[in-house]
């Protein structure tokens, strides 16, 4: 299937003065007839780029992935790959590589034996529907309510809604249907609509300097099908019923994808996976003009890869190799500066369009994109559990954690999902939400395998310094209001400004200390202010059904939003003393579902030692009125009718 991303013709190679395995051919070689030895066998490890002039950051040099370049020194991408380097030795054809760590490769295989041979017939099927269609209109469904949405006002269509029962009789190509709506275009859609700029900015990450085919063709890995499980090829001089050579493999090819195997195993190595690199390309592209469905889009991405391995077309590192260099590739390219202007005018034509057409404004899109029950994305832990085990696969720890260095210009893919916070404040979201060291494919140069971009949606994962974090409320969107949903650790402390709310619902360990100066901030678990004092100076402060206070309470002014439920209580315990200023009020509610009933005394507030009293306490009731019981040890309140 033609795509920026696709694979070059053998004939197209020789036009560029590359033989048929993408190597430059030497000037005697090739008037002589004789290829030029390979030049991609020696790779730079951190200690070899720091001995001979450290290399450009991928996001400078991402330019460089073009078929001319198939070194680690001339091609950005074959060096970010570098990881596989320390698995896998390309050998002189395509079929004498050698593994340098088999028991990873035959874990490997073993996974995609296993996989294919349990797949079942629904499974080929998908696996069918995601190699055949276009691969950026296959991620518009990451998009969930808003997918129609989009494909409508995006002109984006496809012919492959479906799959045969068995193995077609032909090859078959997405392309746009005969009856589809005028100007409609295949992909993301039509650059002349009205989404027009979230169609190019697609169409622009997954540009020129995107493909798969230097890597490819670079490392010679094989793909599954063609190799045992100890990733040797064995090819058994025989051919099946379609013409195709056999392989001694137990990695079985969906039925529906037999033909659109290719001929020239030379020409189709499996490392790294096209089909990966462009689904999580396009997967980020959307995510950053709809930073809405950031998460449920980063979700897709990792499942529709898994369908490589399913269909039996890729395997584990295969797939690994695609979303490394997809993550650095649409990096690099909404880093650039040339690309400022496109990514800016698709983020704002994006949400202007979905506004208009769902009525909802800046700060209530999210809710609607997240309205509906049938998405297949709807449930967040689901989506972490799907993510999750495809960030290593087979993959296990080796050796000591090594602290990352964000890549440059990493900080990028969260800009709108996070604005409200600096570029240096997105890396330590990176930095602290990143996966160990010791993933030997992930470790390659930069790092960027390490990045988890699903968790990096929820905010920090450690607070290693003092963060400071500022919401406006008049701003609209996350810069209003965000929830920031990891376990936060670190000797770091938070403080809250502007009018906006931050909702923190991990069970946080973080030790340094919470402010609240203005606006609201949401305790939405029991432990969601960490271990440490809390000083609330201004703004209004919400625990959940209960909040602990792993140390002292102090509230200078500002206001304790407390909800009131039967049987829970009190709702905030403090282990050692709690401060109540001149300037505090209570704000009490009754819970809509389980309220305590008049006449009963219900504890608010629970510590070893409280001093001072709130200056007002109020109940949001029209029947029941509060009187605050306090003693040293804390505060009740008596609920007595009007």
């Amino acid at each position: 299937m033609p795509s920026p991303a696709g694979h070059r013709s053998p004939s197209s190679l020789r036009e560029r003065g590359l033989n048929r395995r993408g190597f430059l051919t030497s000037s005697l070689g090739a008037s002589a007839g004789v290829l030029a030895a390979p030049t991609f066998v020696t790779w730079l490890s951190a200690a070899d780029a720091k001995a001979a002039g450290a290399p450009a950051a991928f996001v400078d040099d991402y330019r460089t992935n073009v078929m001319a370049n198939l070194t680690p020194e001339t091609n950005a991408v074959v060096r970010v790959l570098g990881g596989m380097a320390a698995v896998w030795k390309t050998g002189g054809a395509w079929n004498t590589g050698t593994p340098l760590m088999p028991e990873v490769l035959r874990a490997n295989m073993r996974y995609c034996a296993r996989i294919t041979s349990a797949r079942t017939e629904a499974q080929a099927k998908e696996a069918f529907l995601y190699d055949r269609q276009h691969q950026s209109y296959a991620m518009i469904a990451g998009l969930g309510p808003l997918a129609d949405l989009y494909r409508t006002g995006a002109k984006a269509v496809t012919s492959i809604t479906g799959a045969p029962d068995g193995t077609p009789p032909t090859k078959i190509d997405d392309a746009v249907p005969a009856d589809a709506p005028a100007g409609s275009a295949l992909g993301a859609g039509s650059h002349d609509s009205a989404l027009g700029k979230v169609a190019e900015l697609v169409d622009t990450v997954r540009g020129p300097f995107a493909s798969g085919n230097p890597g490819k063709y670079a490392f010679q890995y094989p793909r599954p099908w063609r190799m045992n499980e100890d990733s040797e090829v064995v090819d058994t001089g025989r051919t099946d019923a379609l013409g195709y050579p056999v392989y001694d493999s137990k990695v079985v090819v969906a039925p529906q994808l037999l033909r659109q195997r290719s001929t020239s195993p030379v020409d189709d190595g499996g490392f790294p996976s096209g089909h990966t690199n462009a689904f999580h390309l396009a997967a980020l592209a959307f995510a950053y003009a709809v930073p809405e469905r950031f998460q449920e889009l980063v979700t897709r991405a990792f499942e529709l890869s898994h369908t490589r391995i399913m269909a039996g077309m890729h395997s584990t590192v295969d797939v690994l190799g695609g979303r490394i260099m997809a993550t650095a590739l649409a990096a690099a390219t909404l880093a650039d500066p040339a690309n400022a202007g496109l990514k800016a005018a698709a983020r704002a034509q994006a949400l202007a369009y979905f506004q208009d057409r769902t009525g909802t404004t800046a700060d209530t899109l999210y809710a609607y994109a997240h309205s509906d029950a049938s998405d297949a994305y709807a449930d967040r832990d689901a989506n972490e559990g799907a993510v999750t085990p495809r960030l290593t696969y087979v993959l296990t720890r080796r050796g000591r954690n090594e602290p990352l260095t964000v890549p440059k210009g990493a900080e990028v893919l969260l800009e709108t999902r996070l604005p409200y916070l600096d570029a240096d404040q997105r890396r330590e979201v990176l930095r602290t939400t990143a996966l160990p060291s010791g993933y030997v494919l992930l470790d390659g140069f930069e790092q960027w395998g390490r990045l988890n971009l699903f968790a990096a949606a929820d905010g920090y994962g450690a607070f290693d310094t003092d963060v400071t974090v500022t919401l406006d409320a008049a701003a609209g969107g996350f810069k209003a209001a965000d929830s920031w949903r990891n376990d936060i650790d670190g000797d770091g402390s938070l403080t809250k400004r502007g009018t906006g709310t931050l909702t923190l619902t991990g069970h946080n360990r973080y030790t340094g200390g919470t402010v609240l100066a203005d606006g609201v901030l949401v305790a939405g678990s029991a432990h969601a202010l960490g271990h440490g004092d809390v000083r609330v100076q201004g703004g209004t402060l919400q625990p959940g059904k209960s909040l602990q206070v792993h140390g002292t309470y102090t509230q200078e002014s500002g206001t304790l939003d407390v909800t009131l439920r039967s049987g829970q209580e009190p709702v905030l315990e403090v282990t050692r003393r709690a401060v109540l200023g001149r300037g505090s009020t209570l704000s009490l509610r009754l819970d809509a579902d389980r309220p305590p009933a008049a006449g009963r005394t219900v504890r608010v507030l629970g510590a070893p030692v409280l001093r001072g009293q709130f200056d007002r306490v109020e109940l949001n009731s029209d029947t029941l009125r509060a009187v605050p019981v306090y003693t040293t040890e804390g505060l009740s309140v008596r609920l007595l009718k009007r």
